[in-house]
């Protein structure tokens, strides 16, 4: 099991984005492949920039966002922006 930690900025405000990842279809595409989202939330002291957490098999993370970046850029999530850490269980 990977938990992967990922920060970026918005280009909308969070609660446009937060509807989006919130939303049923974003669940189901994640349900498929086994991701689970454990924590989404802004910055205290910038409502531009976001923390969210998933935990799934190794890899399936990285992948769906690979795979996603016009979607996932079309949330208003700041693709460049991105910055991702995982963390396996020993």
């Amino acid at each position: 099991m990977e938990t992967t930690v990922w920060t970026f900025n918005l280009s909308v405000p969070f609660a446009e984005w937060a509807a989006i990842y919130d939303s049923d279809d974003v669940a189901k595409m994640h349900a498929a492949v086994g991701l689970k989202s454990l924590f989404r939330g802004v910055s205290k002291d910038d409502p531009s920039q976001v923390c969210a957490v998933q935990q799934g098999p190794v890899g399936v993370a990285h992948k769906i966002f690979e795979d996603n970046k016009e979607m996932i850029r079309g949330a208003g999530h700041v693709i460049e922006s991105t910055v991702i850490s995982s963390y396996l269980d020993a």
